[in-house]
């Protein structure tokens, strides 16, 4: 496992990466809301007048892809940078065969309830796998790029919102179609090994939606399973897709 002791820098500002599909960001008041919150408690700052506007032309015409806005301060406030791409639709809502290779980074503390631009301190994870962030001994955060969820004899479990994780917006929606699903679902500390040991792992990101873990730290993981599958449903209602 490696370690990682460098934080974020904040000057390089935050962001947020959002799947278009027909044209459209998906949850894009959310992810402004999340945002706003962000620039607000880092730099003291509103967002850009019309920004959600620039947005919504960014992506007009855009079948399935992928919208990343970032803003940093500048000379004049804050800079918004808004980019947009293609997405492979193998890479949204994937398959076992496309799924997760995890591998555990150390990050005393977590990252934090910010999605910082510098993504220096994941870093440190092996080229193709997503890093698994743990906090001091073995707790588990949060991916690199998503929320984690495991499913133990028959419910579903998620690290807690306390401050050290990134309030996913994929995570409230996987939560909310838990509930709808009837599935019970606890929001506590999980363990390294408790993954190791699970029913099954899945991630849940603003671009892929619920992803399967196929490996941590080169272990094999079980293959996704009915809970994943449910509220991979539900969310893709939400989403519309």
């Amino acid at each position: 496992m490696s370690t990682v002791l460098s934080t974020p820098r904040v000057a390089l500002g935050v962001f947020e990466t959002l799947l278009v599909v027909d044209g459209a960001a998906v949850e894009l008041d959310a992810h402004l809301d999340r945002l706003a919150a962000s620039t607000s408690d880092l730099f003291d700052a509103a967002l850009p007048p019309g920004l959600g506007q620039r947005l919504g032309e960014q992506t007009r015409g855009l079948p399935l892809g992928r919208l990343r806005v970032t803003l940093a301060p500048g000379r004049d406030g804050l800079a918004a940078t808004i980019a947009t791409e293609a997405v492979d639709p193998a890479c949204v809502f994937p398959t076992w065969e496309h799924g997760a290779e995890l591998s555990s980074l150390r990050h005393d503390g977590g990252l934090g309830s910010h999605k910082w631009a510098d993504r220096t301190p994941l870093a440190a994870a092996p080229p193709g796998t997503v890093p698994l962030v743990l906090d001091r001994g073995r707790e588990v955060l949060e991916a690199g790029r998503a929320s984690v969820f495991v499913a133990v004899r028959g419910k579903l479990a998620t690290p807690p919102l306390d401050g050290r994780v990134l309030p996913g917006i994929a995570r409230a929606g996987a939560i909310a179609a838990a509930a709808e699903a009837g599935i019970e679902l606890e929001e506590r500390p999980l363990d390294r090994d408790e993954l190791l040991g699970a029913d099954e792992v899945f991630l849940t990101g603003s671009v892929r939606g619920v992803e399967p873990a196929r490996s941590l730290d080169g272990i094999p993981l079980p293959p996704q399973g009915e809970l994943s599958r449910r509220v991979a449903a539900g969310l893709r209602r939400r989403w519309k897709l």
